[in-house]
């Protein structure tokens, strides 16, 4: 299983016979280099998408037009772009899972907000979500954007996701000091690697306050189109 930051909050996961493109906003984002964008879409097999906003779901379209593989996220979202833009599509909702070429992916909440920008204002897009993701003997938590919230007390206990990917970078999410507080509080995870931090100067810039209150955990700040197995 292999894991690769696309910067900001965007994944490339290689994981059974699935290569998810984990929110890819490449375009525009500062972190990520223009010229590598071919590699790091090559291959995949589904956009798997947390929530609305565009540093989340910036190249989404662009990436499913293009390689003609299905975006995998909350229904409201998808069915209206498979409508609207004639996408292929997995729409579903928290509670729910679905299976992406031999891993399962499950739905799950968290507490942020969605929306795009339109003619005259906000445009609703569905709820915010995060994912726990199954294959290869893992679960993977995926926070999405999100603060701190109870539900994390349950998806704790019954999924019991050894990797966690935690938003971090404060100001719109958890902090780094949060972040490591709810993985103490509510899982028992063998990894974390935050995400959410270091695009711009509002967020976060280091994740050394996670690393010190995580003791015993793999905290892992990987550097961006640097692949690393799990």
């Amino acid at each position: 299983m292999k894991l690769t930051w696309l910067g900001h909050s965007g994944f490339r996961l290689e994981i059974e016979d699935a290569v998810i493109l984990i929110d890819p906003w490449l375009s525009g984002n500062p972190v990520f280099p223009a010229s590598r964008r071919a590699e790091a879409i090559h291959g995949a097999t589904h956009v798997l998408l947390t929530h609305g906003h565009g540093d989340h779901s910036g190249d989404t379209l662009a990436i499913a037009k293009e390689l003609k593989i299905p975006v995998v996220g909350i229904f409201d979202l998808i069915s209206w772009w498979q409508e609207k833009e004639g996408i292929q599509g997995i729409g579903f909702n928290k509670g729910g899972t679905v299976a992406l070429n031999g891993a399962k992916v499950s739905m799950v909440p968290a507490s942020h907000s969605s929306s795009m920008g339109g003619p005259h204002g906000p445009v609703y897009t569905g709820t915010e979500s995060g994912y726990v993701i199954r294959g290869e003997g893992h679960a993977i938590y995926v926070s999405g954007d999100t603060s701190i919230i109870a539900d994390m007390g349950w998806i704790g206990d019954y999924y019991r996701p050894d990797i966690g990917i935690l938003c971090a970078g404060g100001h719109f999410t958890m902090d780094m000091e949060g972040a490591a507080w709810a993985a103490k509080k509510y899982f028992d995870f063998r990894t974390v690697i935050p995400c959410h931090y270091k695009t711009f100067p509002l967020l976060e810039q280091s994740a050394e306050a996670m690393k010190a209150a995580l003791p015993g955990v793999a905290v892992i700040e990987p550097d961006v189109m640097v692949p690393f197995d799990l």
